[in-house]
Formats: C-alpha cells, sequence, structure tokens
C-alpha cells in the first residue's frame, strides 16, 4: 500500500514476490503515473472469469453470477440509473501481482482485486467499469466521484473512516516464505524465529514487527539474524540458496512468489502467516467509498452472498490466497486505532 497511511507498505513490503521481468512488463503495459484508460468488461451477463490472463499466477475459472435483485435494491439510485460500478484500483505505475496488475495481452488490467469487483457488480447486475490510477488518484477519484468503490489492497483503519466507509473482504495479513522442502513453520510463536535467518525489506510494516521479536529474543538469550537484500529476485536468491531461512512479507507477495516457484528446482511454501495489524487485532482489506455514499452495505452484501454461494472461496483460491478468507464482510468493522503506527 501507499503514503495515505503507516500502514499502507504493500508495494514497499513485498520480498520476493514479483519478478522484475513481471513488473517491467507491468510498467510498459500500464505507461504514466494518471489514470489509465477506464475499461468496462464486456462478459457474457451473469458469467465471471476469474484468473483470466494471469500469466500463470491464477487457475483461470469460470463462475456463474447472477443478479440478485433484493441486492441491488439497495444501490444509491443514480448508480442503479447509470447501470455501471466504477471500480477505483491503484495499481499504477508497476502493478503488484496477485492482487492487480496488466495481464499476458498487455493491455487488461487482472489479479484478485479486479475480479471481485467484477464478481461484486455481477450481484449487483451492474457493468464493471475498472479505473487503473496510482495510488493517490485512486483516492483522488473517491473524493471526487468518478470512482464509487476502490478496491486496491487498503487497511481499514480509524483514520480512514474519517474520510470513508468499508466493506471488508479479506484479512490484511504477513506471510513467511520458505523452501518447500524445509520442515520450519512459524506456528503463530515467534519464538520458533530463535535460530533463524528471516529477509525483510527495509522500513516496512514487516520490518518493525520482526525487529521487535528480535530484541525480545535477545532478552531471552537467542539470536534472530535480520537480512536485507536490494531487490526481490536477490531475496528469491538467497532463499533458494540456503543464504536465509525465510522471507517475511506481505501475504499476497509471497502467494504470488510460491506460483512462480513452482516449476522450479526450488519451490517454496507459505510457512505461516501473521496479521499486518500486530498480535492483538486481525487486520481487514475492505473495499473502500465515500462516507456518506450509501453504497458499504449493498457492497458488503454482495460479498456476502458470494461467500454464502461458493464463488468467494473459488475466487480467493484461483488467486492462491485462501488463508485470507473472512467469514462475512462487514461494515465498518474495527479498523486499526489512531494510534497504531
Amino acid at each position: 500500500m501507499r503514503t495515505l497511511s503507516p500502514r499502507s507498505r504493500f508495494l514497499r513490503g513485498v520480498t520476493a514476490s514479483a519478478s522484475v521481468a513481471s513488473l517491467a512488463a507491468s510498467l510498459a503495459a500500464c505507461g504514466g503515473t494518471g489514470d489509465a484508460a477506464t475499461r468496462t468488461d464486456s462478459a457474457p451477463a451473469g458469467t465471471v472469469t476469474v484468473g483470466a490472463l494471469s500469466d500463470g499466477a491464477a487457475k483461470e475459472t469460470e463462475l456463474k453470477v447472477p443478479e440478485v435483485k433484493s441486492i441491488s435494491a439497495g444501490l444509491p439510485k443514480p448508480i442503479a440509473e447509470r447501470g455501471t460500478l466504477v471500480l477505483g484500483v491503484g495499481a499504477l505505475p508497476a502493478g503488484f501481482p496477485p492482487l492487480a496488475y496488466v495481464g499476458q495481452d498487455q493491455k487488461t488490467l487482472t489479479g484478485a482485486e479486479p475480479d471481485l469487483g467484477r464478481l461484486v457488480a455481477a450481484v449487483l447486475g451492474l457493468k464493471p467499469e475498472l479505473k487503473n490510477s496510482t495510488w493517490q488518484n485512486m483516492f483522488v477519484g473517491i473524493d471526487s466521484g468518478k470512482v464509487d468503490v476502490a478496491l486496491s489492497n487498503v487497511t481499514d483503519t480509524e483514520e480512514r473512516k474519517k474520510k470513508y466507509e468499508f466493506a471488508s473482504y479479506r484479512e490484511d495479513n504477513l506471510a513467511f516464505e520458505a523452501l518447500k522442502k524445509s520442515s520450519w513453520n512459524f506456528d503463530g510463536d515467534y519464538r520458533n524465529l530463535a535460530g533463524r535467518t528471516v529477509a525483510v525489506s527495509a522500513g516496512t510494516n514487516q520490518e518493525r514487527i520482526l525487529l521487535e521479536w528480535k530484541a525480545k529474543l535477545a532478552k531471552q538469550g537467542e539470536k534472530l539474524t535480520v537480512k536485507y537484500y536490494q531487490d526481490n529476485n536477490a531475496t528469491a536468491l538467497a532463499l533458494s540458496s540456503g543464504k536465509i531461512d525465510i522471507s517475511f512479507g506481505p501475504n499476497p507477495g509471497i502467494a504470488y512468489h510460491i506460483t512462480q516457484t513452482a516449476k522450479t528446482p526450488s519451490p517454496t511454501r507459505n510457512a505461516g502467516k501473521f496479521s499486518g495489524a500486530g498480535a492483538t487485532l486481525q487486520g481487514l482489506i475492505a473495499a473502500t467509498a465515500k462516507k456518506g455514499s450509501g453504497l458499504a452495505k449493498p457492497v458488503a452484501d454482495a460479498i456476502n452472498h458470494l461467500i454464502k454461494n461458493g464463488q468467494y472461496a473459488k475466487w480467493l483460491a484461483a488467486w492462491n490466497l485462501s488463508n485470507e478468507a473472512v467469514p462475512a464482510s462487514r461494515v465498518d468493522p474495527p479498523g486499526l486505532p489512531l494510534d497504531n503506527a
């Protein structure tokens, strides 16, 4: 995530998550840092294909998602009459696989977030209109009314609730990546890191958490070695060569990298997760709309319909993100507190 909050750290914090080649391709396809051309999906009504054009990051899955009129009846009248749902994604300039990036056709926005937007729009009986921009411009779009709902790895925070309303849809998790042949697991206990060498990105939320654990272990007479590398490829090489035991970063980035290593000589796996909000609060990723827009409830209702009917689970599974599932979407659930840095 970006600069609107100290918790906004997805792009800075991805460790061993996306190859330079993938990011370069996305950059070339996206162009500059202004708004990308708006695209309106033209899939048959009631059908959404998730994981399309993912270049191996997802399993392409076609889902039947008809409109639910009892839910679409709750839409604000101007949006219902317009017939489209403008979905903001802050993926310029380079994208962030597997959440949002330009697909293998070099023009179509793909990723878990755009796919969820397509699913929600289908439940609401609307055509999804994807507006890709920089992170900052995505929020400008919401503020100006040019974007109805943003789906872009936005963490629910009490600070953001001053301007926006939320419908939660994923856990905000960090994860540990280890070689598939390794038997190590985090198991929710930082003491399992004793004696290990862990790579992390500097200046990130996960670095702050890891250094806190390092200090605790030191007081217990245990050692945790923290390593830093200049880019994702260097981190991945260090992991595959055994120079580090584990990489620690945002769960979606780890999930993506696991798909990229699956057919290599050094496949990796997820060795455990930890809430991005820390030990006392489960952070949540949420659809974001302008406060008072009246959109959070119908969006949450649509997501809950997808959960109840199984499409939600299939969406997450297609993108290797099942470990971020929530039992229900909630409107404005407790967010990161104002004093949480």
